[in-house]
């Protein structure tokens, strides 16, 4: 792992920063380059403009690790909400969320009922996926569980899966085996030594190792496979694994991140690949914003020309 890349991680977790560096006026006018705003209209109003190139999008909202389990509860209203505007405005907008947002770290089985309440309500009313984000790995075994469960009274949850953990693979066999939805990425947390891939050509070969092993089940099976990537090297790979598996544009789906790459997510597009932008909002931006900046250092820079300009 790169030293700029293990600086932005640490700092995404410093407590300190994370109260501070919000209120810091250039910061809060670079973030707009990742974020459309912290309002839900915002993120309307871009999945709208998307809508006109052809482009679908995915929701979330910002924030993580609750500590009261009435929070959830408001956090379980606001999805619940969301899904009436998204609906209202006829747009094609699926949710990704995180479980630690309904109260992960306090009570699975509470967790548990909030999330079933609104995969019922995205079932019925926008009759599309629910995904669950993947976090640290400290959670990975308990939210592969909590998947496997949510998974046996509802078909339409997806979840997130992480390139860069060693246990992928075993992780991907398991849930192939039960013809789940997955979402793949790279990973963009600060992880202990010895349960990921040091090397960013390392997670790059494993990424497109299950890459492959998805579009080989996804050929025989009726599962949903998502790769969540920016990397132009590994989308063309992924294009030509499936051409050699007789696999139309159309049914390959490719997930990125709102203002990253936008003429290049247009292409993609206009080649007939489905393709969904994420579009986050909200006010607890911070430690999203630093993993995002960690994923491609190089966006530092655009930070840095807003401090100056």
């Amino acid at each position: 792992m790169s030293l700029s890349r293990s600086i932005l991680l640490w700092a995404s977790e410093n407590s300190w920063m994370r109260y501070h560096v919000p209120r810091w006026g250039f910061v809060k006018s670079a973030v707009k380059k990742f974020m459309p705003g912290e309002r839900v209209e915002d993120s309307l109003r871009a999945a709208d403009k998307f809508r006109a190139s052809s482009i679908t999008t995915v929701f979330t909202r910002l924030g993580e690790n609750i500590t009261d389990l009435s929070e959830g509860l408001a956090v379980r209203d606001h999805y619940l909400d969301l899904i009436d505007k998204i609906s209202t405005n006829k747009l094609d907008v699926e949710i990704s969320l995180k479980l630690t947002q309904l109260g992960f770290d306090l009570s699975f089985d509470e967790t548990y009922e909030r999330f079933k309440t609104i995969a019922d309500k995205v079932k019925n009313k926008l009759g599309n996926v629910i995904w669950i984000d993947m976090e640290s790995s400290s959670y990975t075994g308990k939210t592969i569980e909590f998947y496997k469960k949510i998974k046996s009274e509802f078909d339409n949850v997806g979840l997130c899966l992480q390139a860069y953990l060693l246990s992928a693979e075993d992780d991907l066999n398991d849930l192939l085996r039960l013809n789940s939805h997955i979402r793949l990425v790279k990973g963009a947390y600060k992880e202990p030594h010895g349960i990921v891939f040091a090397e960013k050509k390392k997670v790059d070969q494993n990424y497109f190792e299950l890459a492959k092993k998805m579009l080989s089940v996804s050929k025989e099976k009726n599962i949903r496979t998502v790769f969540g990537t920016h990397d132009e090297k590994l989308i063309l790979q992924i294009r030509q694994e499936a051409d050699l598996l007789g696999i139309s544009n159309e049914q390959l789906e490719f997930h990125m991140l709102y203002g990253i790459k936008l003429e290049f997510q247009k292409e993609l597009a206009k080649r007939g690949n489905k393709l969904r932008v994420l579009i986050s909002y909200g006010e607890f931006w911070y430690p999203w914003y630093m993993r995002r900046l960690a994923e491609r250092p190089a966006n530092v820079w655009f930070v840095l020309k807003n401090m100056f300009s």
